[in-house]
């Protein structure tokens, strides 16, 4: 019966470990990764500034975050989400940071810029006067050229080579957009490389909160609303839950059956009796060669407290001084005496510990003789 219990269990352990789910899919840019692509380093970091970043991998989730407010929207692998999804996006409220955006991407989030070629990333010195890009210097910047309209102002375009900008920031109806045309200084294997740290903080840490959305290829093919996550009991067999009710009713008969009594208790005798005295000096002993005079104090002082309080009328935990008062007031011993007696410090020698046993005793005595 035991082994038959084993086995149950075994193979209810590798039906578990079968139906289990999936880890999450860590993708581009994901702060959950800590690969070199992830980006779990410069979250960290930016919850060490005390931001505070929330990673998401629906439009719908990424827009739940943002509505609430004072909250910086990341978008990364923007050639995943569908028009109608950028455009849900392109609604909320707070700055937005698009990373290697598409074409689809910058004319729904960031109307008036445009893809102008690319090159290969490397290091490039800020070229602008972006407060980020000059406090971080040079970094590895390139990727997707940007170019932006003539008319829109104020706008700040930075890293530039062969005539093209791979960092925008400017304003559009009141909200702060900055496109990216590289991923690479905010990856963990970057990170450390030049000033990419300091560019990828001073950019996002703008708001106290940070929707970090993590799109993947099956957010596009799973945006109708015909397509919902299976729950995982369906894809047990037909019959399983029954064959669990059988198994777990088998489990506690066969517990009941080993736990059910075969007679009554028998008395044995004991191999030695040991005397109470015995004990005490066994004690006493293993007190002494330790040197542990404190401790030896500290269990009688607690004894005789816990034999005399409710001789004195007092509850366990009284406060030192009304123990004090309750004992000195039944016994011709001074509040004094009585306090060091009962809350004085640790006997230095063996000689006073004997002393304060035999001063603890006569007191007890008295006071319970009144």
């Amino acid at each position: 019966m035991p082994l038959a219990i084993i086995a149950v269990v075994l193979i209810g352990g590798i039906v578990i470990a079968l139906l289990k789910p999936a880890p999450p899919a860590i993708g581009y840019l994901d702060p959950a990764g800590n690969g070199p692509f992830g980006t779990h380093a410069l979250a960290s970091l930016l919850a060490g500034r005390g931001h505070r970043v929330i990673r998401t991998v629906t439009p719908a989730a990424a827009a739940a975050a943002a509505e609430q407010g004072g909250a910086t929207l990341v978008i990364t692998s923007p050639q995943f989400l569908s028009r109608r999804q950028l455009s849900t996006l392109a609604r909320l409220p707070g700055p937005v940071v698009i990373v290697e955006p598409d074409q689809t991407a910058l004319a729904e989030l960031a109307p008036g810029t445009a893809l102008a070629g690319g090159t290969v990333v490397g290091p490039l010195p800020p070229g602008c006067d972006l407060a980020a890009a000059q406090l971080a210097g040079n970094a590895d910047m390139g990727g997707l050229g940007l170019r932006i309209a003539p008319g829109i102002s104020a706008a700040a375009s930075c890293y530039r080579a062969d005539g093209r900008a791979y960092l925008v920031r400017y304003s559009s109806d009141g909200r702060l957009i900055t496109l990216i045309g590289t991923g690479e200084p905010l990856t963990n294997g970057a990170l450390g490389w030049l000033g990419n740290a300091a560019l990828a903080l001073n950019l996002l840490g703008t708001t106290p909160r940070i929707v970090w959305l993590v799109p993947s290829p099956a957010i596009v093919a799973g945006a109708g609303p015909a397509t919902r996550q299976r729950p995982l009991t369906s894809l047990l067999p037909l019959g399983a839950d029954l064959v669990a009710i059988q198994l777990c009713i088998a489990v506690l008969l066969a517990a009941l059956w080993r736990a059910r009594r075969l007679g009554p208790l028998v008395p044995e005798q004991l191999p030695v009796v040991v005397r109470a005295s015995e004990t005490v000096e066994g004690h006493a002993r293993l007190y002494q060669s330790r040197r542990a005079r404190g401790r030896a104090a500290a269990a009688l002082r607690t004894a005789m407290l816990h034999r005399l309080m409710p001789a004195v009328g007092l509850a366990p935990g009284a406060h030192p001084d009304a123990i004090t008062a309750a004992i000195s007031a039944r016994s011709d011993v001074s509040s004094a005496r009585i306090e060091l007696m009962l809350f004085g410090p640790a006997p230095s020698t063996d000689a006073t510990l004997v002393m304060l046993a035999a001063d603890l005793d006569a007191l007890e005595r008295e006071v319970r003789a009144q």
